[in-house]
């Protein structure tokens, strides 16, 4: 597939109207997507952060971008080269080979700017732990355009799940916009805590992903891991597929600490094909909110909530889900579901529907195996979980 682009943005767009029926009937509808086909439609602007003006290209410092010579040192020589007040790292059409077992580092307040045409091929190796670009306990970041391809189909070991194309660890204010990533070991982006000895972890803080498409990583398209503040706009995570979870995205701080994650806004977002859920929500999470996406024909659940506290899901579209398309399980807390179109999950026992069928309106929960329709469902232990009118089809 091509790279990210503003068309690709808008065909994700068009592709989510076209998505939601006319029987809906809410008034947000029209906010989200003001007109059909308008390129000026309420698509989120991710924030550009402070940097300085100074410009240096990585041809200048020995990148070649012929598919096989090594550009990792390059790339960090240019990096390394802007001055404290920071600046722009162009990355000009071509294939860059970069040593994820190295990666390139990210400096504070710098750009990363891949023009259209770049692409950031990683090489082969057999680490359980590799990433093309780090971006570790700065601020001030932002990485656009091009490609990350990972080295799945030739990856030299069998073990590990961390080989991600973009690792962001104990940071402030990141944008990662107009991107495609694809093929990683591990995740297309991972976002979480940098682990300080006898210290507590640092979260990152203030992250921003925009028209991304994360497609046919290994582990997930997203990991949203210890942190605060992340939003996800316009974007794609599909196909995951090779090792647990499978998710598009997964929310989930690490399982056997104090870490936690809070305050995800992800909107507007095509979540599809997954081997395993649309959505996890694991653990110690809280506030997050799923607002007018379309997530369908995943593996597992449309969203799955695992014990976490405080969330909203509005104006979504769940269909042909193997799972329900709505899980709220092991003492989930304060979430409630408004506005939102089911139709066909489930499939697991019921097949997927091809027909045409009418939407009915309904207010509560619609769960259990009551025939080929939509449905969201909780387990006895899940408490104050708000279920308001949403519209339901076989």
């Amino acid at each position: 597939m091509a790279p990210a682009t503003a068309e690709r943005r808008d065909f994700i767009r068009k592709s989510l109207l076209l998505a939601i029926p006319p029987v809906l009937g809410f008034s947000g509808i029209g906010k989200v997507f003001a007109a059909a086909g308008s390129t000026t439609a309420s698509t989120y602007n991710p924030p550009s952060r402070a940097r300085g003006s100074v410009s240096v290209n990585v041809r200048n410092h020995g990148a070649r971008g012929n598919g096989t010579y090594d550009d990792t040192a390059a790339f960090q020589s240019a990096i390394d080269s802007l001055p404290s007040s920071g600046g722009t790292v162009v990355v000009p059409a071509g294939d860059y080979a970069i040593n994820p077992v190295v990666n390139v580092r990210l400096r504070s307040k710098m750009h990363l700017k891949l023009e259209s045409g770049a692409r950031l091929l990683a090489k082969r190796n057999s680490a359980e732990r590799a990433y093309v670009l780090m971006v570790y306990k700065v601020s001030d970041v932002e990485i656009s355009g091009g490609a990350i391809v990972g080295d799945r189909e030739n990856h030299l070991g069998t073990t590990g799940e961390w080989g991600h194309g973009i690792m962001v660890r104990g940071s402030n204010r990141v944008t990662i916009r107009d991107m495609h990533l694809s093929k990683c070991w591990g995740d297309g982006i991972s976002i979480g805590g940098a682990m300080v000895t006898n210290a507590p972890t640092i979260p990152c803080n203030d992250v921003a992903i925009a028209n991304v498409v994360c497609t046919n990583n290994r582990r997930q398209g997203l990991t949203i891991g210890c942190s605060t503040n992340v939003k996800v706009y316009d974007s794609e995570f599909s196909y995951s597929n090779g090792i647990a979870p499978q998710c598009g995205i997964d929310i989930e701080p690490d399982s056997d600490d104090a870490r936690t994650t809070d305050t995800v806004h992800i909107e507007n977002c095509l979540i599809r094909y997954n081997k395993g859920n649309g959505i996890l929500s694991y653990k110690r999470v809280k506030g997050v909110t799923v607002k007018s996406c379309t997530i369908e024909y995943n593996g597992g659940y449309g969203l799955l909530c695992v014990t976490p506290n405080g969330g909203y899901i509005a104006q979504n579209r769940f269909q042909h889900n193997y799972l329900y398309g709505v899980m709220f399980s092991a003492s989930t807390k304060s979430y409630q579901a408004s506005g939102n179109v089911f139709k066909n999950n489930h499939t697991r026992l019921h097949g997927v529907k091809t027909a045409t069928t009418p939407y009915v309106s309904m207010t509560g929960l619609v769960g259990g195996n009551t025939g080929n329709g939509a449905h969201i469902a909780k387990t006895s232990d899940s408490t104050d979980i708000r279920v308001t009118t949403n519209q339901y089809a076989k």
